[in-house]
């Protein structure tokens, strides 16, 4: 008799119910395959996306217009975006949006009578999706937070989780995992992003998978100092002030975050949307109402009134770090899985820079389209042969915990979160590194590791945190190894000690490990490795850069 209380079997389990969990079980199983879709949160309302407005990387098929897309944010990307794959996001968020359009998406309609699809409403997007993943015929698993992954030595095989509701336990048996978990904001209280606390990081490196780009993972976002709304563009329109009135020059430029947060470091800032005008004004409103909830809520006009304002870490949410993907269909180096959305790489075609929406939001919907379609012809590959594996789950491998311990008396949850949130939130330490900060970074980390490993307590009785504490503190110590490995200035990675960027590190770095961190840069056999098997992560030795 098994011992948990829901068993599943599935071709493909999809972990993850934000746009890319959804573009890709939708996508799945258009190609035939039983598909099973788990979500920390309720499919369709949970996540980054669902509460807000997004710009979608929406552009016409025409060179010009492309090479322009495709040029803009090169340069704050370090250069280490890929041509070719930008040009595939592009051919597909085109062709993804129409289908959106076709579904019946309410997309507006300007007055020529063309309608615009360079952006969308996320609480109607993502109750589009769920509406499509249903139709598809996917079993949807609402709040139920995968565990761990199952796997034997021919790679993973699905993934056993809990229901945080009704505290009933699952496990899918499945051919093919796609993680589409989100990236990993680590609990900073950014719109949406409570369930996106590194999860799916943590199921694929215990298997064995690669990440990129750990290094690009400081984005902090302009918001209001009492609000969760992180929605920067909107102080494109914004005049910054000091406390006692005085204008804080270079604040609204193209760097001018990084001045801002100089300036929170010793004293309060202070911003005015009053660049707008009145038609623009009523266009914000219609594009993002939520923004001005809080303002209205506490009486505050942002266009003539000054409000305070603040930096809110979005980690790898908007950095572009994630999961390294070694070929089109956004398959990780471990057979049987793959990658898309937050949880994947972004590096591809953003190099080290990105905001919000437009690039992250093409590439939601891109990769999760493409991992859908690659997780099911893997699966169906498989076909008679899936049924026979007796996969185990790999956190008893790897020691991380999953539970509580039994026995009392080790660190709780939230002292966990909070050390790891003390070394990732500072300006002073992450968002301008040195060496020795981030050097003395990873020592604390490390104690903070061994801590988890250790075992830990849920005092909240939020058993569910004991795993987000692990993948928070793992995400954290990939984030800063990367970010010392990188010697120079490059992307959103500021190195105060190399403030400059250095022609020599021109590549991306790829990165891993549980109890034994490594990096070093990407050669072309990582861009296109071949499958290595479940065990690679216990038996390869990195070299350490």
């Amino acid at each position: 008799m098994s011992r948990y209380d829901v068993n599943l079997n599935a071709d493909v389990l999809v972990i993850g119910g934000g746009p890319s969990g959804t573009w890709a079980a939708v996508t799945a199983a258009r190609e035939g395959a039983k598909v099973v879709l788990v979500d920390k949160g309720y499919c369709g309302t949970s996540g980054a996306t669902a509460p807000s407005g997004t710009g979608v990387w929406y552009v016409n098929p025409n060179p010009e217009e492309r090479e322009s897309a495709m040029k803009s944010r090169e340069a704050l990307g370090g250069y280490l975006a890929d041509r070719g794959w930008m040009q595939r996001v592009l051919d597909r968020t085109f062709a993804n949006t129409n289908q959106i359009a076709d579904w019946g998406y309410p997309f507006p309609v300007d007055e020529a009578g063309l309608s615009q699809r360079q952006s969308l409403q996320g609480p109607e997007y993502m109750k589009l999706m769920r509406r499509q993943v249903q139709k598809a015929g996917v079993k949807i698993l609402d709040h139920s937070p995968a565990l761990e992954l199952l796997a034997d030595e021919h790679g993973v095989a699905g993934a056993t989780g809990t229901n945080i509701q009704t505290k009933e336990t699952w496990r899918v048996d499945a051919s093919a995992v796609v993680i589409a978990t989100g990236g990993c904001a680590f609990l900073s209280k950014a719109l949406g992003t409570n369930v996106l606390t590194g999860d799916g990081y943590l199921l694929a490196a215990e298997a064995g998978a690669d990440f990129s780009g750990m290094e690009f993972s400081t984005a902090y976002s302009l918001c209001p100092a009492f609000s969760p709304v992180t929605k920067s563009a909107f102080y494109t329109w914004a005049t910054f002030y000091y406390e006692d009135g005085r204008v804080i020059e270079g604040a609204g430029s193209q760097r001018g975050r990084s001045v801002i947060a100089r300036t929170l470091l010793t004293q309060p800032v202070y911003a005015r949307l009053d660049k707008a005008d009145d038609e623009l004004k009523e266009a914000m409103r219609k594009a993002q109402p939520n923004f001005f909830l809080s303002f209205d809520r506490l009486g505050i006009d942002p266009f003539t009134q000054k409000f305070p304002v603040t930096l809110r870490f979005e980690g790898t949410v908007r950095g572009t770090g994630g999961i390294h993907i070694i070929d089109e269909s956004c398959a990780t180096k471990v057979p049987g899985l793959y990658a898309a959305g937050d949880a994947a790489t972004r590096e591809l075609i953003c190099g080290g820079f990105t905001g919000g929406g437009s690039h992250n939001a093409a590439w939601a919907m891109s990769s999760g389209y493409w991992s859908g379609e690659g997780a099911a012809r893997y699966a169906l590959k498989l076909g008679a042969h899936a049924a026979s594996r007796s996969a185990q789950g790999l956190s008893e491998r790897t020691g991380i915990p999953t539970q509580p311990a039994e026995r009392k008396g080790g660190p709780d949850t939230s002292e966990i979160v909070k050390a790891v949130q003390d070394e990732v939130f500072p300006y002073d330490r992450n968002w301008f590194r040195t060496g020795a900060g981030l050097e003395g970074g990873l020592q604390r980390l490390e104690r903070v590791w061994n801590e988890v490993k250790s075992g830990l307590q849920a005092g909240d009785g939020n058993t569910v945190r004991v795993r987000e504490a692990a993948a928070m503190t793992a995400t954290a110590r990939w984030m800063f190894t990367s970010a010392s490995a990188r010697q120079e200035t490059r992307g959103m990675h500021r190195r105060e000690d190399f403030p400059g960027s250095d022609t020599k590190q021109h590549y991306r770095l790829l990165s891993g490990g549980l109890d034994q961190l490594w990096v070093r840069p990407l050669s072309d056999q990582d861009a296109g490795a071949a499958h290595s098997g479940i065990h690679s992560t216990f038996t390869k030795k990195e070299a350490v850069i």
